[in-house]
């Protein structure tokens, strides 16, 4: 994070260790934030285009937690996949990485931001080994079919011309910093002006991170060819949804569906925000994700006697 984060002193006061291991031929960069010991491991994975940076706020709030950042293979600090940067690619890599960073005992916990829900929700429906999930604005329908779905189209046209232009040129439109700053303005609500800036230093900083024009092409189709609701019936843990009545690109009313398609799952909205409550409320998300994990029993599945 930079200096001007609100967040930064909470942060700070929590323990830090940095690894690199090597998931699905991806050199993967972590971060992990908390007390080695603690009953409770989350693994996040953040949205498309961002990294670890993004989700780095609502750490601040979980202290007590031992938190798993990754830099999404292709982006960030951590190397691109053997595969296509696809839902599936990203799946096998989370495969790979969890038992990489599981701890013996406790619970493991899979949290997951916008294109990140994606990413959770295919692999959870494909058997990965986890005790309960999060999902932070899930994408809960279509991106085509959200409030804004004209934005979303004038995306797929920025991205389609990106892959037309000679590499070069593509690249530079991919990187290009008034076109960053018109998409953090767009998805930002807070009325706060110093929060807005910091968001927007935070997009221009990290919003352009990535490998090659292929990752970020190849994520970018996999992020609206692709939804939560397709894998709800694969989901059977204990999933907490945290949803805002402002997101852009999934609407209130599909995340309540998404929340009933899901077995057990409980829906927590939050007012006045959209798609960036990692950002702009992480305090609430970050109260509605202890309240939840409170609310689970102590024992792991694997853990539990036999009956």
């Amino acid at each position: 994070m930079n200096n001007l984060s609100p967040y930064q002193a909470k942060l700070d006061a929590i323990p830090l260790e940095r690894r690199t291991v090597t998931a699905h031929g991806s050199q993967t960069e972590l971060w992990i934030y908390g007390p080695e010991n603690a009953e409770t491991t989350i693994v996040m994975v953040h949205g498309f285009r961002g990294d670890h940076h993004g989700l780095e706020p609502i750490v601040a709030q979980l202290g007590e937690y031992r938190s798993v950042l990754a830099d999404l293979p292709g982006f960030g600090e951590s190397t691109s996949l053997a595969s296509p940067h696809d839902v599936e690619g990203y799946g096998r890599w989370l495969g790979e990485l969890l038992p990489q960073i599981k701890t013996p005992t406790g619970r493991t916990v899979i949290l997951g931001h916008s294109f990140g829900s994606i990413i959770v929700a295919g692999a959870l429906a494909h058997s990965l080994p986890a005790d309960a999930a999060i999902l932070i604005n899930p994408i809960a329908a279509p991106a085509l079919s959200g409030p804004r779905g004209i934005l979303t189209r004038l995306a797929v046209f920025y991205y389609w011309l990106a892959a037309k232009l000679p590499e070069k040129l593509g690249f530079a439109l991919l990187r290009n910093a008034a076109i960053v700053r018109v998409m953090s303005v767009t998805m930002a609500k807070t009325k706060d002006p110093g929060l807005r800036r910091w968001i927007h230093a935070e997009h221009d900083a990290y919003f352009s991170a990535f490998d090659n024009r292929d990752v970020v092409l190849e994520a970018f189709t996999a992020s609206v060819g692709s939804d939560v609701s397709e894998f709800a019936d694969g989901i059977t843990l204990p999933t907490l949804l945290i949803a805002a009545d402002k997101d852009d690109i999934t609407p209130v009313v599909a995340q309540h569906r998404l929340n009933g398609l899901i077995a057990d799952s409980h829906l927590t909205v939050i007012p006045d925000v959209g798609h960036l409550i990692h950002y702009e409320v992480p305090e609430e998300a970050g109260a509605a994700i202890t309240a939840f994990l409170g609310a689970l029993p102590s024992e792991t599945p694997s853990e539990a006697s036999p009956e």
